[in-house]
């Protein structure tokens, strides 16, 4: 059964402290723009006096024409190569938390999955170089994981907030993390060694990676192995939960492997082509969970494990550029087979209760295995159709086949012998899910100062199950035909100031686990049943802002308002399967999700910098406000101070956070209470450059101490099921380049 958080169902009243803030800053420091955290590439003259400033990063993502953040016609965010190594993360979700209007769910070394102003799992489309990770297996609330993408491969990660339906077609109604690998650029044999530990679940992870180009050839290979064990949360109290001492959170570590190979080759400067090969293996990892002993023995036992994750994926690519032809300037293609294996154990123990015996209760363990086959490609062009205007257009497809097994052994204990029951009834019948979309947007410059782009996307969806062994199931077939479009404007008031409006549709066809799974829910004690009249859900957001820079300070602040048709909630229905309350998803006709962003870089003489973020989120079922939806913080706030030496060899920050309390809204009564407790936590993190290569690449030593304070607290997507973070720890990262 599914816990869900939710923030204060109001309707958002702060659209007028984004207003305001921004013309405080405008009137107090002059320009300001949009920019990702304080983590970009710093320049300093030998004077003191001499200002610093960031370099806007280039992002490809939010319109698939290169173009600087400060010139994007929607909000985006870009996580830079310099922020991936300072941070040393354990994957890219890692760096979500502190990042303006995003947050994170899930716990462990490899389980964090990214949410989006509010949305999360299969409602925010996570790609790998421009190509859908996502698979039509997963459930609604936890996504396909970032882990699968090896982070020491990773160049940066580019996140949309909000819909791209139109460029990317289903799941990305709240926004899409694009997660790039680095290309092997140079010419020449060279390479990185990496190594991490983190303190808090003696982990140890080792990487190494080889790349160069050889005339026509570029290579890259690299590969990555971790060991992580079961972390420990502080002790304290978080709501009405109190730890009297440390704590393990159980199921919270990886035995994971990871191996990619790159191999390109250069017909001309004009056309390449590349093959690739990625493979990544996780054994043991978990949801995460803290033994009810601890804080509440009367409750309900959960144990969610993957035993083990298999990911292969094969890609064959082409790039054409400067190609004048009378269709295309540019062109890409690529295609790609993965497989993706897995097995997930259920563990539910709950005790009976006063007037049986002590002990008494029933056990339920299941086990399923899951096998999904991918396939898929992208066709994408590029044409100046005329001086003024620049074409996009292509299309795309892709085909699930989802094949899986279940046994469900349930146990009563506590009346003489145990008593048990075997059931291999599978939950989802073997199905496939294809989708095909056809896109095109066209990029108008009007006068030198203003840019439009328009783009629209046709697509067709259809899932259809099959007979399925150990079920007696008619073949069933949804279909989604549904067309959206977007409307992007930005225009340069001044040089340092932009004004930018979006007006976007977007969309995500119900999947496979909401359209066929019959049987308990993976979270434990509901009983789900299927409903194959969903309808998909259609969003139609929009975004106002401003950006404001010079050569001292950068900000940006937008309110956004994404209103969601035809949105799919799990409801509970009024009877009961096999002793539990059954629930079914449906359709709900609208739910609303307001909000402010608003973040700021100030960047000081003498290399110090100091910044921040302010984020807010409101949610409702508009036509059932005591139905609760949120998914999120409902306020954010982070601070960060740095200091650069002047010769870019050392470095050291502060960073906190704060989250403030919200609304709690569940299923079934939950132990941290009817509010979700406010929170903060304060890291520390310095660097140091000791050698650099010829070519100028670092050999680098980073220290970080984590939750300073030890902090007892749970991400609020975490909480309902208390999967709370660790304590205070220690993270090293060492990264040598040869």
């Amino acid at each position: 059964m599914k816990r869900i958080q939710a923030t204060d169902a109001k309707p958002n009243r702060h659209g007028w402290v984004f207003f305001a803030v921004i013309a405080t800053l405008a009137t107090a420091t002059g320009p300001l723009y949009a920019q990702v955290p304080a983590d970009t590439t710093r320049q300093e003259a030998a004077s003191d006096t001499t200002p610093v400033y960031a370099v806007d990063p280039v992002i490809v993502t939010a319109t698939r024409t290169p173009r600087p953040v400060f010139l994007a016609p929607m909000p985006v965010q870009a996580i830079t190569p310099q922020y991936l190594k300072e941070q040393v993360p354990n994957t890219v979700s890692d760096l979500f938390r502190g990042m303006t209007g995003l947050d994170v769910s899930g716990v462990g070394a490899n389980q964090v999955r990214p949410i989006i102003r509010g949305q999360r799992g299969q409602r925010v489309l996570l790609l790998a170089d421009g190509v859908r990770l996502n698979n039509s297996r997963r459930q609604q609330d936890f996504g396909e994981l970032p882990a699968l993408v090896d982070v020491s491969s990773v160049e940066r990660v580019e996140v949309v907030r909000g819909p791209a339906s139109v460029l990317y077609g289903s799941d990305a109604i709240g926004g899409v993390v694009n997660i790039i690998t680095e290309p092997p650029q140079r010419d020449g044999l060279m390479g990185t060694l990496g190594y991490r530990y983190g303190s808090e679940a003696d982990q140890h992870r080792g990487t190494a990676r080889v790349f160069g180009g050889f005339e026509r050839w570029d290579l890259a290979v690299g590969a990555s192995w971790r060991d992580a064990g079961w972390y420990s949360a502080p002790a304290g109290s978080f709501g009405n939960i109190t730890l009297a001492e440390e704590t393990q959170v159980q199921n919270t570590g990886v035995q994971d492997r990871s191996i990619d190979a790159r191999l390109g080759y250069r017909f001309t400067s004009r056309h390449r082509v590349f093959g690739k090969f990625e493979r990544y293996e996780a054994d043991e990892a978990g949801f995460g969970f803290v033994d009810p002993e601890a804080y509440a023995p009367d409750e309900a036992s959960i144990e969610i494990l993957y035993p083990f994750q298999d990911f292969t994926k094969f890609s064959l690519g082409y790039s054409g550029t400067q190609l004048n032809s009378v269709l295309a300037d540019r062109f890409d293609a690529v295609g790609y087979v993965q497989q993706n294996k897995r097995r997930l154990d259920f563990n539910l123990f709950t005790l009976f209760g006063p007037g049986t015996p002590p002990g008494a209760g029933i056990a339920i363990e299941t086990e399923n295995f899951t096998d999904i086959g991918t396939t898929g490609f992208r066709l994408e062009a590029t044409k100046l159709a005329a001086s003024p205007l620049l074409l996009t257009y292509g299309v795309d497809f892709f085909r699930d086949d989802s094949e899986n097994t279940d046994v469900s052994n349930q146990t009563v204990v506590g009346f003489g012998p145990p008593m048990t029951e075997t059931d291999s009834t599978p939950t989802l019948p073997n199905a496939t899910y294809r989708a095909i979309g056809v896109f095109l947007q066209g990029e108008l410059a009007i006068g030198p100062r203003a840019t439009v782009i328009l783009g629209g996307r046709y697509q067709d969806i259809r899932a259809e199950s099959r007979e399925t062994v150990g079920l007696d199931n008619e073949p069933e077939t949804d279909t989604n035909r549904t067309f959206v479009g977007a409307l992007n404007a930005i225009y340069e008031v001044t040089e340092g100031l932009s004004l930018v409006g979006t007006l976007g549709r977007g969309f995500r066809a119900p999947n496979l686990i909401e359209l066929f799974f019959e049987g308990r829910t993976p979270e434990g004690g509901g009983y789900q049943k299927r409903n194959t009249d969903l309808k998909a859900e259609k969003s139609v957001n929009v975004d106002l802002g401003l950006r404001y820079r010079n050569q001292w300070v950068s900000a940006e602040g937008f309110v956004f308002r994404n209103q969601i048709d035809d949105g799919i909630r799990i409801a509970p229905l009024d009877e009961e399967v096999d002793g539990f309350p059954a629930f079914t998803n449906v359709n709900v006709a609208e739910l609303l999700f307001t909000g402010v962003e608003i973040s700021a870089d100030f960047f000081l003489p003498s290399g110090f910098t100091v910044g921040g973020n302010f984020s807010t989120l409101s949610s409702e079922d508009r036509l059932d406000p005591d139905n609760p939806i949120g998914e999120s913080y409902s306020t954010k706030f982070t601070w960060r101070g740095r200091w650069d030496e002047a010769g870019d060899r050392f470095f050291v920050e502060y960073a906190g956070r704060h989250n403030g309390e919200q609304k709690e809204a569940q299923l079934v009564e939950n132990p941290i209470g009817d509010v979700l407790p406010a929170f903060t936590v304060h890291d520390v993190r310095a660097g140091l450059t000791f050698l650099r290569t010829a070519d100028g690449r670092p050999q680098r030593v980073v220290l970080g101490l984590q939750n300073i304070t030890d902090e007892l607290y749970a991400e609020f997507s975490n909480a309902s099921f208390f999967r709370p973070e660790p304590g205070r720890r220690v993270t090293l990262g060492l990264e040598l380049a040869f």
